[in-house]
């Protein structure tokens, strides 16, 4: 194994090989909020270093892992340049390092992650697509349910799959490729931005056991150019005339069933929010969220003259004042 295979997570987190867990935590708490996402949007190397901080805090805080990545690294040590067929000499708690043929290898086993080399504390996943040609309908759902955010075993695995809102308001069908094997998942109407699947017997096989965990996979829906995912709700925003919010109108809103006719009421104001009942996402429990229509209220640029002329007069005779209250506003 080349040196740079192996990974120092003392290094990363700046502590040294017999760092205490606390001060293990203060380190990673330290770096965590200075490359966190949240405090540097849009930034890739922060991101990168986050995750990279992640992964060491989730293998070197953990008693056991910690103990068996250190083990490995004297075995790397040992090993030099490449993986010696046998053991090693120094004594690596009757475990042999030499089945892995990298550093990913090993660690992605030690963290029960599925090819790839991105930390689950990172909250990083793989993307698996589909090869072209894969059916497009869906039947029953016996092999996977959906599963709650928590951790499965040492022999489970975890992907993400991208999902366009048609397909996830629907259900589809979808086919994988892991290794030399090919599935097909059947993913049911009402998958969400998180919601995981679970395809039994589909992860990774333990060395040791030889038994098979089974394959999560972390839904990702794709925007949508009109709708979008509040909890159950489906929101969307419908443009309006000054005309329309201050007379009301009937318009017409596009659903997932279609176009339906939806009543404005006189006075509507932009940001507000009508109610479609039924007409959202599919929910787990049976039945439909609802659709949510945010309304804008957007003024005509270009004016006819007779247009300009009609707006002129309602200036002039208009009795409304909506900034009356600001003449009362003091600091």
């Amino acid at each position: 194994m080349a040196a740079t295979d192996f990974k120092d997570y003392y290094a990363i987190l700046g502590v040294s090989k017999t760092a205490s867990p606390e001060e293990i935590k203060q380190a990673f708490r330290k770096l965590a909020r200075k490359y966190h996402p949240d405090v540097n949007p849009n930034n890739k190397q922060a991101e990168a270093r986050f995750k990279e901080v992640s992964e060491a805090y989730e293998v070197v805080s953990d008693p056991d892992k910690r103990k068996k990545y250190d083990q490995f690294g004297q075995y790397w040590k040992q090993a030099g340049e490449g993986f010696p067929s046998g053991g090693v000499g120094a004594d690596m708690g009757n475990f042999d390092f030499s089945q892995y043929g990298n550093f990913d290898e090993f660690i992605n086993e030690l963290l029960g992650r599925f090819g790839g080399a991105a930390p689950r504390g990172g909250q990083q996943s793989y993307s698996y697509r589909p090869p072209t040609g894969a059916p497009s309908g869906f039947g029953g759902f016996n092999d996977f349910g959906f599963q709650d955010a928590g951790a499965g075993t040492s022999q489970d695995s975890e992907a993400a799959i991208a999902l366009t809102l048609a397909e996830a308001f629907n259900g589809v069908q979808k086919r994988f490729s892991l290794g030399n094997e090919t599935i097909d998942v059947r993913i049911p109407s009402g998958a969400k931005t998180g919601t995981r699947l679970r395809v039994r017997g589909k992860g990774q096989i333990n060395p040791m056991t030889k038994q098979r965990g089974d394959l999560y996979l972390k839904v990702e829906l794709q925007p949508h150019s009109f709708f979008q995912m509040e909890g159950d709700n489906l929101v969307c925003e419908v443009a309006i005339t000054p005309d329309e919010a201050t007379l009301g109108a009937s318009i017409d809103v596009p659903t997932p069933d279609g176009s339906v006719n939806v009543k404005l009421p006189a006075g509507v104001r932009s940001g507000q929010s009508l109610r479609l009942r039924g007409k959202g996402w599919p929910l787990a429990k049976g039945g439909r969220g609802d659709q949510l229509v945010k309304v804008a209220i957007v003024p005509p640029k270009d004016l006819s003259q007779q247009e300009r002329e009609y707006y002129e007069k309602i200036r002039a005779i208009r009795t409304y004042n909506p900034r009356s209250h600001l003449n009362q506003v003091r600091l």
